[in-house]
């Protein structure tokens, strides 16, 4: 799908990977892009800075670009946050379902109220999301919506299960997304890159850094790639499809070989 001239939201979208989404979305053409996060403010910050972008990028800037406060662990915030995106613009042609938490390292000791705020925001999340989107866009024969999940939704990260586990959540979703719309005019894609130069990673990335840390810009790009060519799978790292392929063929050598990388990054008792 070619962006020029669609109306996109991007959850996630004041900083990071979000940000670099909404800015690349206007140079490519949209019409409209709302920003949505949890953080109106700094959301409000990158739309005025797209809005007020001239100079060489003037033409391909003249979208519609507002912010809106979404939390989206809450499906009527979501539902409240597709309500005004058709009010401002009529439509959403695309759904970049983008935000995320990283909490605390630790695995089933971690507190519940942890576990449950990730099954929200990184699984029941895009649930709502394609219950408020996805019946228009089956309605128009025309539509897209992308899930990020993660490197450790394919793979896994040592540092944190419930990290791991609902980003499998959110590509097993997209999977079965693609599976049942992907024929009914409906296109999916799912985000899984290793660690990105964001708030989340201020800290450093732990074993997601093992392949440097990529620019949100350069993940924005794959993106767009990916729309373009309606590939389901998009790597700004390449090296992880070589270490899913490896999984794939030796499981049980590929679990030998994490039970390795937690040993170096996860401190023992």
């Amino acid at each position: 799908m070619e962006i020029r001239d669609k109306v996109a939201i991007i959850t996630g979208g004041a900083s990071g990977i979000g940000a670099g989404l909404a800015e690349r979305f206007a140079t490519e053409g949209a019409r409209g892009i709302v920003v949505a996060d949890i953080n109106l403010v700094q959301a409000e910050k990158v739309a005025r800075a797209i809005n007020a972008a001239g100079g060489e990028r003037a033409m391909a800037l003249r979208c519609d670009v507002m912010a809106l406060r979404c939390d989206v662990s809450a499906e009527a915030d979501i539902q409240a946050l597709v309500a005004a995106t058709r009010a401002r613009f009529g439509q959403v042609d695309i759904y970049l379902s983008n935000a995320g938490i990283l909490g605390a390292t630790g695995g089933f000791e971690l507190d519940d109220l942890l576990w449950d705020k990730m099954w929200q925001i990184h699984g029941m999340a895009h649930v709502w999301a394609a219950r408020a989107v996805v019946p228009e866009m089956v309605a128009r024969g025309e539509g897209y919506f992308v899930v990020t999940a993660s490197a450790a939704g394919l793979l896994t990260i040592v540092e944190s299960a419930p990290y791991a586990v609902t980003k499998h959540a959110a590509l097993a979703f997209a999977e079965w997304l693609r599976v049942a719309y992907g024929r009914r005019g409906v296109r999916v894609s799912c985000l899984c890159p290793q660690a990105v130069h964001t708030g989340m990673t201020s800290g450093g990335g732990g074993s997601a850094a093992v392949d440097g840390m990529l620019m949100p810009a350069q993940v924005a790009a794959d993106v767009v790639a990916a729309m373009r060519d309606e590939t389901f799978l998009v790597l700004p790292h390449p090296e992880v499809l070589d270490y899913f392929r490896r999984k794939g063929q030796d499981y049980d050598r590929w679990l030998g070989g994490m039970q390795k990388v937690y040993a170096r990054q996860v401190p023992g008792p």
